[in-house]
């Protein structure tokens, strides 16, 4: 295992912040909930403590055994985690006076401290807490102070255990990465070599141990970023003992089935296409439920791809590309989260396939997928790729689907992408495509009255897509799309554009 900082959660919104930030130091971190704080290992170099929307003073807050760490390993406990260090300690957390939330200044602090190194009297920081440290423990020293703050900052004495009341994670705070890289790198010592080749070199000597001399590995491709590092750094694990199924449900973009089959041939994946458009209409006919559809489409999907498995002898391995956010999710401290939409292959595969699961992009954040798939050799345009639904189109047609509405919404959303990339926009935003609305309108084209479909363009700005901003597409361009998707697509004569951010919408419109 190479070096690590364990970051223990408390439910903050801003956790998985931290550990980017980490991260983008080439350091290794992991996020483990409170309720499940690991033991100390040789790897451990470090532990943060993260941020919480509770109150230590409530009775329900969490408070776990922190003896296992302290005086130990370096310890940085963030808004919450560093209340809670001076609350197990004697020390007094109040409700604030003036409650601090945004920017705000650090206007005294030690320089001379370690992880005040190279920070700048004056520096912005970003707090966001109703409550205060109002007294801190005989052996707690204050290290930084705002004028509404007077413990922004403290270190335990004769112990490389620091808390702080502001948020370095965030953009906000001018020099929280200084701060941090002085906790990981000068504190904790950690060294700077979690990088893409690290990992790819880490990734293929595990695999290679873990997979059988003769076993088969069976992989689902879908065109994307995720399952196609995955497929490349198991290629380069175990060659040809790595059996690609992309399944065409006929729900895709067009011509990208084709597209899509030539790229992983020229990569020299083993992979087979399976066109099953027929199956896929024939089970979602008649459905206009989100649910439905979505439901239809993962157990036609496991059907097809089960009967291809089954022609793989030898198959003893399901890959998946799983990455580090969908971990973190599954085990958050907050539980199971309310199911806003299944996800395309909800139920996993049948059991019958007795197949053992790898992941090995797990630990991955999205944006070192893409950076592992850049060393790995991933051509630009699947590398760059804007994420695209499990169910594909089928949940960008709202109501029922029928072959002639997936044509119809291909040649509309063939004509918003190509504009993208023409323009240089594609890259720009993080997800666009074209949603086909069960509704028709009004127009006159020529001379005739016409009574035709209406389709809603949809770009978005993100950063991981748990939140988004519609994209502020230049008028120009939305213009010359409109015009060309109703000239030269039959049976369109409106189209619209989607101005709403998630939250409160979702992206994706089912």
């Amino acid at each position: 295992m190479p070096q690590q900082i364990l970051i223990l959660d408390f439910g903050s919104q801003y956790t998985q912040l931290i550990a980017r930030r980490i991260r983008e130091l080439n350091v290794f971190c992991e996020i483990h909930p409170f309720t499940h704080a690991p033991d100390l290992t040789e790897d451990i170099r470090g532990v943060v403590l993260s941020g919480s929307p509770c109150s230590v003073r409530d009775p329900e807050a969490p408070n776990p055994d922190l003896s296992k760490y302290l005086g130990k390993v370096p310890v940085l406990g963030v808004c919450y985690g560093a209340q809670l260090l001076a609350h197990q300690a004697g020390g007094e957390v109040l409700p604030a006076t003036i409650r601090e939330y945004g920017r705000a200044r650090l206007s005294d602090l030690r320089a001379e401290n370690p992880l005040m190194h190279g920070i700048s009297l004056n520096s912005q920081v970003w707090m966001s807490h109703g409550d205060t440290i109002k007294t801190l423990p005989a052996n707690y020293h204050v290290i930084a102070s705002t004028p509404e703050v007077r413990v922004a900052a403290f270190q335990i004495e004769d112990q490389p255990t620091f808390g702080i009341q502001f948020h370095p994670e965030v953009t906000h705070s001018a020099q929280g990465k200084q701060l941090l890289e002085n906790f990981v790198v000068s504190i904790c010592r950690c060294a700077q070599d979690w990088t893409p080749e690290h990992f790819v070199d880490g990734a293929v000597a595990a695999l290679q141990q873990t997979i059988g001399p003769d076993d088969q590995v069976i992989l689902g491709l879908s065109g994307g970023v995720d399952s196609s590092v995955a497929a490349l750094l198991l290629h380069r694990a175990i060659g040809p003992r790595l059996h690609g199924i992309f399944v065409n449900n006929g729900l895709l973009r067009k011509e990208e089935f084709e597209s899509v089959l030539h790229s992983y041939q020229g990569l020299g994946l083993n992979v087979t296409g399976v066109d099953a458009s027929a199956e896929f209409y024939a089970a979602l006919a008649g459905l206009t439920d989100p649910e439905a559809k979505r439901k239809a489409i993962g157990r036609t999907f496991i059907e097809v791809f089960d009967r291809e498995a089954h022609k793989v002898e030898g198959a003893r391995w399901l890959a998946q590309g799983t990455i580090y956010p969908d971990v973190i999710e599954s085990v958050s401290v907050k539980g199971p989260a309310v199911t806003i939409k299944s996800h395309h292959n909800v139920g996993g595969l049948p059991e019958r396939m007795h197949l053992k699961v790898v992941e090995p992009l797990r630990m991955l954040f999205k944006d070192e997928v893409r950076e592992v798939g850049d060393t790995l050799g991933l051509p630009h345009h699947i590398l760059h790729r804007h994420p695209f639904p499990g169910p594909g189109l089928g949940i960008r047609i709202l109501g029922d689907i029928t072959p002639e509405k997936v044509r119809l919404l291909q040649e509309a959303d063939a004509i918003f992408i190509d504009a993208l990339h023409q323009t240089g926009l594609y890259e720009k935003v993080w997800q666009a495509g074209t949603i086909l609305l069960p509704i028709q309108s009004v127009g006159v084209m020529g001379d005739e009255r016409t009574y035709e479909q209406v389709v809603a363009l949809r770009a978005v700005t993100s950063v991981d897509g748990m939140t988004a901003d519609w994209a502020h597409l230049p008028y120009e361009f939305l213009a010359d799309v409109s015009n060309r998707i109703i000239n030269q697509v039959r049976g369109i004569n409106r189209v619209v554009y989607d101005i709403s951010s998630k939250p409160p919408a979702t992206i994706e419109w089912e």
